[in-house]
């Protein structure tokens, strides 16, 4: 399957029936709510090193299409939430240009651990994902100052292993389950994500966030996915549901696009056809998402 990491029209595909997916309403605002009273365990509780984390945003090996996404993408509240420490090993699954593999990076180089997910490098030199792999290899070879202590782990989909167990602090993924979803091994990456976190480990999502009671085929077609279907992919895999946060909620998204949220910023997969419009809505709305290890 070719992995579309917010670039590329979606395929036409038939909506069918499934089971009806809950969500939670969505705001113009920052809030968090979380699942219980009781604190988070202790990968979650520590607040992520704010400074670190800007001082990474202002980094030069960033690009300037980069810079232009953080007002959307708001990368130090994100990670805030998500609870990063710059001590943490940190797994980031699929990191497409390695927008936040930017920042993380520098901001666990001292003292931290940070590994990325990638496809074959030697595979079909025509295809996305080799393609994709080398492009994000050039950038972080022509970088070593920044980018020489992060850790590679191939992955051949659809099997899926992260590693050894409890060996991570955190798993880390951005706008990808989509893609795991159009590849019929999302249950297969939740459950290894598990497998490698050690007890008390956070899963991080960012995902683009559907309407209730989409089918799976609706979810391939759009590369959006309801909440609720996330949290059950989550829940069965054994984590616990700790927080949620709408900092990247987008109230303009109605998420109903010709070409799903390739349509918006940045794909803009229909090109010149209504681009101010997309323009005007911005980035999808987006579900942030934190789940523990027990």
């Amino acid at each position: 399957m070719k992995f579309r990491f917010d670039a590329a029209a979606a395929t036409v595909a038939v909506i069918a029936g499934c089971t009806a997916c809950a969500s939670e309403a969505k705001t113009g605002a920052p809030a968090t709510t979380t699942a219980s009273t009781t604190p988070a365990p202790s990968a979650a509780t520590p607040e992520a090193p704010e400074a670190k984390i800007r001082g990474a945003l202002a980094g030069t090996v960033r690009t300037d299409k980069e810079r232009a996404r953080d007002g959307a993408r708001h990368p130090t509240e994100t990670l805030s939430f998500m609870g990063v420490r710059e001590n943490a090993s940190v797994l980031e699954l699929w990191p497409g240009g390695g927008y936040y593999t930017s920042i993380l990076a520098p901001v666990l180089a001292e003292r931290g651990k940070l590994t990325i997910t990638h496809f074959d490098a030697k595979g079909d030199p025509k295809a996305y994902d080799t393609k994709s792999t080398l492009e994000l290899f050039a950038r972080l070879d022509k970088n070593p100052e920044v980018f020489g202590k992060v850790a590679r782990q191939q992955i051949a989909t659809p099997s899926v292993n992260f590693g050894a167990p409890a060996s991570y602090d955190f798993v880390l993924t951005f706008r990808n389950i989509h893609n795991w979803v159009e590849g019929r091994f999302a249950d297969k990456v939740f459950a290894e994500a598990f497998r490698v976190l050690k007890p008390g480990g956070v899963l991080g999502i960012e995902e683009h966030r559907g309407k209730p009671g989409m089918s799976v085929e609706a979810i391939d077609k759009t590369g959006y996915v309801p909440e609720d279907y996330v949290r059950q992919l989550a829940e069965r895999a054994g984590f616990r549901f700790d927080a949620r946060s709408d900092v990247n909620a987008n109230p303009k998204d109605t998420t109903d696009h010709p070409n799903g949220v390739w349509s918006l910023p940045p794909s803009f997969a229909g090109k010149d056809v209504d681009r101010e419009k997309f323009a005007a809505i911005g980035e999808s709305d987006r579900m942030t998402l934190r789940f523990i290890k027990p």
